[in-house]
């Protein structure tokens, strides 16, 4: 920081009420920071407020400059031991992960929420010829999008789909480039329909990829509907396994962590790229604060080689783009 910036804030912070009210301040800062370390997750709209976990912890760090440059130490220190505990949390995720060693098939994967099929199917397709996906998950596939992408061309380059187009935002679907058939068994709960499939790659071996819809932690039935739409995925073992789409949730909610815990691994997370914002970026204003919640899981048997996401035209979701390689078959 500049010389005259830390003088302007300490003509500022020099002012008797700014001691106080930095300490004020500190209160609901440090029990953000608490409450997201230990897990505990209160319902008073906190599963919206959590998201929200990454600017929290960048906007500590004005306060603690603040404190440094009034020189009054026992406040810097406290506001760098809250600002520590947001560091713990947040950076990791900005911060590359290793992969196991694989020498199996590599396998792209688009997902995408489509916003009740509002998105723009020529701008989708041609992401989709540009980037060539051997799987494309969709969220919110209406039957008005499905009938556009039909006549573009989807089946010719994605032949292969498990799921129906259903209005008001219910419909989920995968397609594949390789044969694809419905999952062993369907996802149960409340909500969205999330849709599992098995992929056969080339060579045989079988991948199972979730298309995945959880509620949103809204008010009235969805605040029920979240956290148990998340609950029913499946967990990591057996058979390797791919989750993506929109969780509505991100890496600072429990819920999410205790899925990946049990043996997966968040691609973004993975590649360095857990703080990519991915909703809302449609019918929002430009300063309206993104969230991470859109994610690929997947088992941590497999490597995450790659991993995007980027805007579509008519569309509030981000969609993502993730390179995976997997064990050789027999292997995993």
């Amino acid at each position: 920081m500049r010389t005259l910036e830390v003088q302007q804030i300490a003509a500022v912070a020099s002012r008797g009420w700014i001691g106080p009210a930095l300490w004020a301040l500190l209160v609901p800062f440090a029990g953000w920071a608490v409450l997201r370390l230990t897990g505990i997750e209160p319902k008073f709209r906190w599963s919206q407020a959590v998201s929200f976990t990454p600017y929290a912890a960048a906007a500590t760090l004005l306060p603690l400059a603040a404190g440094v440059a009034l020189r009054r130490w026992p406040l810097a220190l406290a506001w760098l031991a809250v600002a520590a505990v947001f560091a713990v949390i947040v950076l990791p995720r900005a911060l590359p992960d290793g992969n196991p060693a694989v020498s199996g098939p590599r396998v792209r994967i688009m997902a995408l929420n489509a916003f009740n099929g509002t998105v723009d199917a020529a701008a989708l397709m041609a992401a989709i010829r540009a980037a060539r996906p051997d799987v494309l998950t969709l969220v919110e596939y209406a039957p008005w999008l499905a009938d556009s992408l039909a006549e573009q061309g989807l089946g010719d380059l994605l032949p292969n789909r498990v799921g129906e187009p259903l209005e008001d935002a219910w419909g989920s679907a995968v397609f594949s480039r390789y044969p694809l058939r419905p999952g062993d068994a369907p996802i149960r709960g409340p909500g969205p329909a999330q849709i599992p499939a098995v992929v056969t790659l080339p060579g045989g071996q079988e991948l199972d990829v979730v298309a995945v819809h959880a509620c949103a932690p809204s008010s009235g039935w969805r605040a029920g509907c979240w956290e148990s739409s998340i609950r029913v995925l499946p967990p990591a073992g057996g058979r390797l396994r791919v989750l993506a789409g929109d969780f509505n949730s991100s890496l600072d909610h429990a819920v999410l962590r205790e899925l990946v815990a049990t043996g997966y691994r968040d691609a973004a997370d993975v590649m360095g790229k857990g703080l990519t914002m991915t909703w809302p970026y449609y019918e929002q204003p430009s300063f309206f604060p993104k969230v991470a919640i859109d994610h690929v899981l997947a088992d941590e048997r497999i490597a995450v080689l790659g991993f995007d996401a980027f805007a579509l035209p008519h569309c509030d979701h981000r969609a993502t783009l993730t390179e995976l390689a997997l064990p050789e078959m027999g292997r995993s």
